[in-house]
């Protein structure tokens, strides 16, 4: 307890602890070792569950299989390791099993290298796995969000039956911050549907198939249902500036930071530049890109992907006002300088405003 200066990947695990998982399910990958290396200390240590599994594959059906029985599970990767797990991503959804996963996003396709991507939107907001299923996402952008954002992952995982992801990058896990560690530990309670190996629970059955296709749509449109529910409750964000601002950057994670950054320096140059960050990308903050939009204000997405994002943003602003993409791949980030001359460029001598 306290304010102790950590890693992001450590404080996913400090987070997890004070969130209340039981167990935690892990196979090594750079850049999201440590939070494996972490639980196997502090969970051990915390007489929690900790496994090394021998695969992502097994990893992912181990939390189908410990999820199921009532537990608080958690798992933490990165791209390949997420790629590897989307059929049992999938099960659990179509099963309706609370999860946690940590996905630290690298560049890829295929192995590509260690250095952070936001690569992995589609994958991760649009499911992953097969089926009409989705994640709550959520994306911080600090260490301390690392820790706040797990912590309550496995409660939002409870309340609505889902997997929870927390998508960040390899920077927000590799930095170090000040974090402070406070609050009660969030246990979970008794869970009424799973099977706990007793009387009480005998009748229940953990299945994600219907053999019967009135029986499969009735379970499917249950889940979107929830969706919407989702959609409804827990849509998140932050804005900078953006009252009076003609300019609005889009950005989450560490690409949001160095957003931020470039403001104050545009500013000071009398450019009027404000920062929409998502907290949650599912849920979207759709409404607040639609007002933003409705003002004529142009949306500057900056995103370490080809545009994943972008095109929700695109989609969100209902064709209202301009979406520029500043798009960065292959594990480069953008420098505040960078972003300070694409605008000059394009706003202030090329007079897209």
């Amino acid at each position: 307890m306290g304010r102790r200066l950590m890693k992001g990947n450590e404080a996913a695990v400090h987070g997890a602890l004070m969130g209340g998982c039981t167990h935690f399910f892990g196979y090594p990958i750079t850049p999201a070792s440590e939070i494996a290396q972490a639980a196997a200390y502090y969970f051990t240590g915390a007489g929690r569950t900790f496994l090394q599994a021998e695969s992502e594959v097994s990893v992912i059906n181990m939390l189908y299989g410990a999820a199921s029985a009532g537990a608080r599970v958690m798992t933490a990767s990165s791209g390949p390791g997420v790629a590897l797990m989307g059929e049992g991503l999938s099960y659990l959804a179509g099963a309706r099993l609370p999860s946690v996963v940590i996905d630290m996003q690298r560049a890829g396709p295929g192995l590509g290298n260690i250095w952070p991507e936001q690569s992995d939107y589609n994958m991760v907001v649009k499911g992953g796995g097969h089926g009409n299923y989705a994640n709550i996402v959520l994306a911080p952008a600090s260490v301390q969000e690392m820790f706040d954002f797990t912590r309550k992952a496995f409660t939002l995982a409870d309340t609505y039956r889902m997997t929870v992801f927390i998508l960040s990058d390899a920077y927000i896990g590799q930095m170090m911050e000040p974090v402070t560690i406070e609050g009660p530990v969030l246990h979970g309670e008794r869970k009424e549907w799973a099977v706990y190996g007793d009387a009480a629970s005998r009748k229940n059955l953990i299945s994600s198939i219907y053999m019967s296709p009135p029986l499969q749509r009735k379970h499917n449109e249950d889940l979107q249902e929830t969706y919407k529910r989702v959609e409804r409750e827990i849509v998140d964000y932050e804005t900078y500036l953006i009252d009076d601002a003609d300019i609005v950057f889009v950005a989450y994670g560490i690409a949001a930071r160095i957003a931020h950054s470039a403001i104050h320096t545009l500013r000071d140059k009398g450019v009027k530049v404000g920062l929409l960050r998502p907290k949650t990308l599912f849920p979207l903050p759709r409404e607040i890109i639609e007002s933003i939009a409705r003002k004529g204000v142009s949306l500057v997405v900056v995103e370490l992907s080809s545009g994943q994002m972008a095109d929700d943003i695109e989609l969100a602003s209902k064709g209202m006002a301009p979406v520029s993409r500043y798009l960065t791949m292959g594990g480069e980030t953008p420098t505040v300088a960078e972003l300070v001359q694409r605008i000059e460029e394009d706003f202030v001598h090329g007079g897209k405003k």
